[in-house]
């Protein structure tokens, strides 16, 4: 999607092959029916093809790409136990034939499900952390597996460094090349924002592509008490990637902040605002959203367009970020809802 040698930016090309892209983009007409004043679209990431797809897969092409590069033979990560970014790195690691160690929030529960069980059965080795889902011991665990010979890479909570927001940037070329064949117009983007790296990458490729379209990212997780904040985290992304692209442009500062009013409830706390937004997308369109991510962005769209906040006859995308496997954990909760 990104012509490389006139950008002289050959970076961009350093990946390996994981996804089925470009994903899907197709409008919403039933939710339109419903919702009325405007027109919705989706970005269909959740068919990126990778063990149940999502948005994880865009950056998983780079840092890998990075890791082999680099002679790895092992990758590690962390996250919650309903990670769909260690999910997706565990089926990226089996096509690769690389081994795959997880790092995982809580305790081991007495039966595997949803996310938790795929990475199981993609063949990763499984740590669990009690409190520690973000990635506080990776850098054990790779001495540990380093005195045993292995050569180890990290992959990044969430993926989220300059690497792994590359996915990102290349993405929004792709995004603009549909458009302008589907000669349509995109007003306001909206989609789940918790590591910052889908963010920043949405965020530069935006500004670079040209394609300047308005951005609301939905906060999905918080900040703990003592760690960076998430606008300083994505700010330092971008700093890093105008650097290493040599590009002196500007990006507007509200794409660099978050939809905070959504994430009240905590990470990965399910409450029926989650749960009627996921219901009405599957009941009109076909289309299963996930109870941590897509649910609560989706929820904050629909939230905004009701209160009047979008302006009336916006063309509106969702960009859908995977995450159907951690409804099954969540199934319970879904039913008392629904």
């Amino acid at each position: 999607m990104i012509n490389s040698t006139k950008m002289n930016h050959s970076f961009l090309e350093n990946k390996i092959k994981l996804g089925f892209l470009p994903t899907p983009l197709h409008n919403l007409p039933r939710l339109q029916s419903k919702m009325g004043k405007y027109n919705f679209y989706v970005k269909r990431d959740d068919l990126t093809g990778l063990a149940g797809g999502g948005n994880k897969t865009r950056k998983l092409e780079y840092l890998l790409a990075e890791a082999i590069a680099m002679g790895a033979d092992t990758i590690i990560t962390a996250g919650a136990q309903q990670s769909n970014h260690c999910r997706q790195t565990a089926a990226a690691c089996a096509q690769w034939g690389l081994s795959c160690h997880l790092l995982l929030g809580g305790n081991k529960p007495h039966s595997y499900n949803g996310n938790l069980l795929l990475s199981h059965l993609l063949g990763a080795s499984i740590h669990f952390t009690g409190e520690h889902r973000k990635g506080e011991d990776l850098q054990f665990l790779k001495s540990q597996l380093e005195a045993d010979g292995k050569k180890c890479y990290i992959v990044p909570y969430g993926g989220s460094n300059f690497t792994g927001m590359l996915g990102y940037v290349n993405a929004m070329f792709e995004l603009k090349e549909q458009i302008e064949d589907q000669n349509i117009t995109i007003d306001y983007i909206f989609f789940a924002s918790s590591s910052g790296g889908t963010q920043a990458g949405i965020a530069f490729g935006n500004a670079l592509s040209g394609l300047n379209t308005k951005l609301m990212p939905v906060a999905i997780d918080k900040s703990s008490p003592g760690e960076i904040s998430m606008g300083q985290t994505i700010a330092e992304l971008i700093n890093e990637a105008k650097i290493k692209f040599e590009w002196n442009g500007l990006i507007p500062l509200e794409d660099l902040h978050l939809l905070p009013d959504y994430n009240q409830s905590g990470y990965g706390v399910l409450t029926s605002q989650e749960a009627h937004a996921i219901g009405l997308l599957a009941a009109t369109e076909g289309i299963l959203l996930d109870p941590v991510y897509t649910g609560r962005a989706f929820y904050a769209m629909l939230h905004q367009c009701r209160q009047g906040l979008i302006p009336e006859g916006s063309n509106i995308l969702f960009w859908h970020t995977g995450g159907l496997p951690a409804n099954f954990e969540y199934a319970d909760r879904l039913m008392h809802y629904l």
